[in-house]
């Protein structure tokens, strides 16, 4: 067995006179784990760094850009039995404006903004709720003692 890490997951957001909104997009029934809802998510191409990869796959699956990019201190992970392997995914958080224009791509059928708890609700593994909560603490909570890295976009 072998570890690697080759994909990454971008939780969009947007600052609402409520909280937050997440970005949540349907998997297109052609693709693999067609029909679940997800954040934006994708391969890390060769010679590619994985905060280069968050940028691409944004623009591609919803042509929307980030005002502001975080890493954040979490590594999702799962095991493939296709290759025998153990993916780590790390996580970033994507600030987006409260009036942009979302255009899916072929990937995806549906999306929705959606709160956090119902987000939470609809993503499908629990790493990607966790990511979910930490986001919300982070970005609600100012007594919060996370602290997650802004990447100069």
């Amino acid at each position: 067995m072998k570890i690697i890490s080759n994909l990454i997951e971008a939780h969009l957001f947007k600052e609402t006179g409520s909280g937050l909104e997440f970005l949540l997009l349907k998997r297109n029934e052609n693709q693999i784990y067609s029909g679940i809802w997800q954040m934006v998510s994708g391969k890390i191409k060769a010679n590619e760094k994985a905060t280069e990869t968050v940028l691409r796959e944004i623009v591609e699956e919803t042509n929307l850009k980030p005002l502001n990019l975080w890493v954040i201190p979490r590594v999702n992970s799962f095991y493939s039995t296709s290759n025998d392997s153990i993916c780590l995914v790390p996580v970033f958080a994507a600030l987006i404006s409260a009036n942009s224009d979302v255009r899916l791509s072929d990937e995806h059928s549906e999306y929705q903004w959606v709160k956090t708890a119902k987000a939470k609700k609809m993503l499908a593994w629990d790493g990607q709720r966790k990511a979910v909560d930490l986001i919300n603490e982070y970005f609600l909570n100012q007594k919060s003692f996370l602290n997650f890295v802004k990447v100069e976009i």
